[in-house]
């Protein structure tokens, strides 16, 4: 009895954890989204991980930050009329931002070392955990790699950098949470069974939800939310008449190069998105198969996915509002979530 007692604590202590660094990549992603929209991704142009942790602490600390600033073409063409109180602001926003991500290490690291001692990780877990290393540290490089796209000739950051980098904080985050899901409700369980179709369709409304994620970091690193604010026709028409044009010029490549068309994709795998996670909340609802914690889980699916849809239209029809823009991209979070959530419970049953 003592040794069921000591795996459930164990089980408890790990999932803790993992949580805990869910959490912590959910508000790095919610402050990277303030960094993007305040346009201080580029306030600090070089990438030191360790002197990097402390800001500057006087005046002169400062204004070396500053003239460092002043190098890069953002300054030069698009911020040139900032002073030192301006540059202060952006840079905040990218110094929170690389703090959580060191903190995010910190968190990782002290949590594995701390189980490691106390021979609390399962050996079966030992890969993954090494792995969630591996994916934080290849995060940390994407996000130099971003950065440095927008030091030597653009203005900004490069939208495909943006992407891989968001996207990747996605994957970081799905990996542990389900990871922590794994923990809480194992395979092994005496109830577990697949419930038909239905969690083999969530597979494919991830994979949805994560080319949708793409194209909003493209929305966001073109600004291609500032043209076009209304809805539900863009300008005059369904489809804007420069996104033909753009494609009979540009062929392929406007579809990831031009912003009208990056705005048109982007509101119809809204509309898309939004009709397939419908239908199978509904049909998870109406299943027989499904138990009441599956239920009300897909009703929060449901009541995300109308709150999301609603959010990105008011988003755009008001021009990409910071808190609007923010919260757009956080309720995103959330639902691929509980996309997550469902596929894990769907595919070991009815565990309540």
């Amino acid at each position: 009895m003592a040794t069921t007692v000591q795996s459930v604590q164990v089980n408890r202590n790990l999932v803790l954890w993992l949580f805990a660094g869910c959490f912590m990549v959910f508000g790095m992603v919610i402050v990277g989204g303030i960094t993007r929209l305040t346009g201080s991704g580029l306030s600090i142009t070089e990438w030191d991980v360790v002197t990097g942790t402390i800001p500057p602490l006087n005046d002169y600390q400062w204004e070396q930050e500053f003239e460092k600033y002043k190098q890069i073409p953002q300054y030069t063409r698009l911020n040139s009329h900032f002073g030192l109180e301006e540059f202060k602001f952006i840079y905040f926003w990218e110094y929170i931002h690389r703090l959580f991500g060191r903190l995010i290490g910190l968190v990782f690291l002290i949590g594995f070392i701390y189980f490691i001692r106390r021979k609390e990780i399962p050996p079966e877990l030992m890969p993954r955990l090494l792995f969630m290393f591996a994916l934080g540290g290849f995060q940390g490089f994407l996000g130099w790699y971003m950065v440095s796209s927008g030091l030597t000739e653009n203005v900004r950051v490069s939208h495909f950098r943006l992407a891989i980098h968001l996207t990747f904080a996605f994957i970081t985050f799905g990996y542990v949470f389900k990871t922590a899901l794994g923990l809480i409700f194992p395979s092994q369980h005496p109830r577990a069974a697949a419930l038909g179709p239905l969690h083999k369709e969530t597979d494919a409304i991830l994979l949805l939800l994560v080319l949708q994620i793409i194209y909003g970091a493209f929305t966001a690193g073109t600004k291609a939310g500032w043209v076009y604010n209304t809805w539900p026709l863009m300008g005059d028409s369904f489809i804007a008449e420069s996104v033909p044009f753009a494609f009979e010029k540009m062929g392929l490549s406007s579809l990831v190069n031009n912003i009208a068309s990056i705005q048109f994709i982007h509101r119809i795998l809204a509309y898309i998105l939004y009709g397939w996670v419908l239908l199978f909340g509904i049909r998870m609802l109406r299943s027989n198969d499904c138990d009441s914690g599956q239920r009300n889980v897909a009703i929060l699916m449901l009541v995300v996915i109308h709150a999301q849809v609603l959010l990105g239209i008011l988003t755009l029809i008001n021009q990409v509002p910071m808190w609007m823009g923010v919260l757009h991209q956080a309720l995103a979070f959330l639902l691929f979530a509980l996309v997550i959530f469902i596929a894990h419970r769907l595919r070991f049953g009815k565990l309540s």
